[in-house]
């Protein structure tokens, strides 16, 4: 039997011989050049049809180059399914000229991702341009990953409401603290984010905020049950995070640990999960 056919919904590639990628100093072995065949060569015998690959924060002044490299190798790599690259969100209007720039590259370009999570300000978010720059995003046809630690979700529920013409994804199941087990506010305050219909979730990230080294399946469990939970089947999207995840899990403990957390799904819900609201959510129906 055939194993289980999944579409990535977050993936890294960098080269590091083209672009500085400042936070890759701090990771001695990660920082070098990892590219396409070094991921499909760690995903083994898993049966990834694809990826979105997601900015890998590059220097800022490379971030438009980053998005047209990406491009170049979709066009002879159709297993790049979609590109999410980085924009300067919180110049509000003025941001208009940037993602003009972006949605000429390519069609796949579906999403942008303006990470908060390293701003020192826990409300960097809800400053007026960086809502506006998320709000002007719908009318490019793009929709807004967030990506934040757990003690910046409060400020990042209010961004959402303040943006209800945007579709929202949250990264790494909001990057809560998993190694010290610390579950609220984090669960009450995802709860309230899953209110929001215009937000869906990625399952990754989370051995990542775990004891790198002596994680167990019983540590992810309860934070990896609670979002399943609140944002139901239709809105839930599998990622791995590689080769960040590569910190604490091979791919392939990572993607068996999120099978076993799932066991119990009927068919349906796990091609949801795996594939197919990755598919619906970045719009790759018609080809990527």
């Amino acid at each position: 039997m055939a194993a289980r056919p999944i579409v990535d919904s977050h993936v890294h590639i960098w080269d590091t011989d083209r672009f500085p990628i400042p936070w890759l100093e701090a990771i001695p072995s990660l920082n070098k050049r990892i590219w396409i065949d070094d991921y499909f060569a760690a995903t083994g015998d898993k049966n990834v049809e694809g990826f979105v690959y997601m900015q890998v924060e590059v220097a800022p002044p490379y971030a438009l180059i980053e998005a047209q490299t990406i491009a170049s190798l979709a066009e002879v790599d159709p297993r790049v399914l979609a590109i999410v690259p980085w924009a300067p969100l919180e110049e509000g209007e003025k941001v208009r000229v940037f993602l003009e720039q972006l949605v000429a590259i390519s069609p796949k370009i579906k999403s942008i991702r303006r990470i908060v999570q390293g701003e020192s300000d826990p409300e960097f978010c809800l400053q007026p341009g960086f809502i506006r720059g998320n709000q002007i995003l719908a009318e490019y046809g793009l929709t807004s990953e967030i990506c934040c630690y757990y003690t910046q979700l409060g400020p990042n529920i209010e961004l959402v409401r303040q943006c209800p013409g945007t579709e929202f994804i949250m990264n790494h199941i909001a990057k809560p603290n998993i190694r010290g087990a610390e579950f609220e506010p984090w669960a009450s305050q995802m709860t309230e984010l899953a209110s929001f219909g215009n937000v869906v979730c990625k399952i990754s990230g989370a051995t990542t905020e775990a004891d790198l080294e002596h994680w167990t399946l019983e540590d992810v469990r309860p934070y990896i049950e609670h979002t399943l939970d609140v944002f139901g089947e239709d809105r839930v999207l599998f990622g791995s995070d590689w080769p960040v995840v590569t910190q604490g899990a091979t791919y392939v403990r990572w993607v068996d640990t999120v099978e076993e957390l799932t066991a119990h799904f009927t068919d349906e819900q796990k091609e949801k999960l795996w594939r197919g609201n990755a598919i619906r959510f970045y719009r790759l129906e018609n080809g990527g």
